[in-house]
Formats: C-alpha cells, structure tokens, sequence
C-alpha cells in the first residue's frame, strides 16, 4: 500500500508563496534539492491542482535546457518517470507524458488507489492536500521551511484541519532550511 505525501517548501511563516504568489525565496540550492530528489525517487503518482501542475510541468523538458545543475536534470528524471493526476474543472489537456486530467477530488478513488499503489503517492499543493487531510487520507507531511518570513499569501495548512502530529524525521542544511516529517497520531 502507497503512502500519500503531503511535501512542499514553506517560509517560517507557513506560506507555500507570498501575497504576490511569489516563491523564488524558497532558498532551494543544490542541498536542498539533492535531499528532495532522494526523497522523491522511488515516487509513483504526484497529485496537483491546476495552479500546481502549471508550475511542475517545467520539469517536463527541464533535463533537455543547456546549463542546468545536475541536481535539476536528476530531479526532472525523477519527475518524468511518475504519473500525474491533475484536479481540474477548467483544464482541457495535459502537456506532459504519463498525466490524465480528472474532473473532481474524488477522496474514495485517492483511497483506492494508495491500497492499490506499490509506490508511495506525493498530494502537492494546499489545496488539493487540503481537502486530502480533511478526508484523512494524508499518512505523512513533509515540510522544508526556508529562513523567511514572508507576511502572508498562500498557507501551507489549511483552515478547519485540525491533526495531532508526530514529529518522525527532521534535517537542517547548512542554508538554514529545515525538513520536518510529521505523521498523524492515531
């Protein structure tokens, strides 16, 4: 059985971007981004909202752009190779291999498909994982919080979720950043 993820980066004030829908404080220098390719290599479905899968579809031909770090090309690998799910009421097509589009958050069929998944599965997005921790269906969150407050814009946890958490892991980098890995209580 799969494991969802919840995982994204965060300012210390628990924004994912800022009033301005900005995130290039994110502090994600080659560190960093090694750990996250690790942590995601053995991935097997990412789910976005719309607004997400914009943003990640970069990773699509991001191996194929000159002067990349060989952290970014490792990481769009890991990228291509899982299938993607994308929430979307207004999108008309994917623009990346191995992608289908659904309609609505259908929290049984997230359900099914962890029992069914041999690869753990990655909600990303506040949004979407929003309405994944309401249904119970988050089994882990990970956060790097970046050394930045950034004052407000989008929140990393959504309003009316409530967990008791469990600190498993953490990992400070010499950047300043930290990685938390929280699981509910049961």
């Amino acid at each position: 059985m799969g494991r969802l993820i919840y995982s994204m980066i965060t300012s210390l004030d628990g924004y994912t971007e800022d009033a301005n829908g900005a995130f290039g404080w994110n502090a994600v220098e080659d560190e960093v981004h090694a750990f996250v390719n690790e942590q995601y290599a053995d991935l097997g479905t990412y789910l976005y909202g719309r607004r997400m899968y914009e943003t990640m579809v970069y990773w699509e031909t991001a191996d194929r752009e000159p002067d990349q770090p060989q952290v970014a090309i490792d990481y769009a690998k890991v990228w291509q190779a899982a299938d993607k799910i994308v929430y979307s009421s207004t999108l008309t097509e994917a623009t990346s291999a191995r992608t289908r589009i659904e309609r609505t958050f259908d929290p049984e069929a997230v359900r099914q498909l962890k029992e069914s998944s041999d690869r753990d599965l990655s909600v990303d997005g506040p949004t979407l994982a929003g309405a994944a921790i309401k249904a119970g269906l988050v089994d882990e969150i990970h956060q790097l919080i970046c050394p930045v407050i950034v004052g407000g814009g989008n929140r990393f946890f959504p309003d009316g979720a409530r967990l008791e958490l469990e600190l498993k892991d953490e990992r400070r980098f010499d950047n300043g950043v930290v990685w938390l890995c929280h699981r509910p209580q049961s």
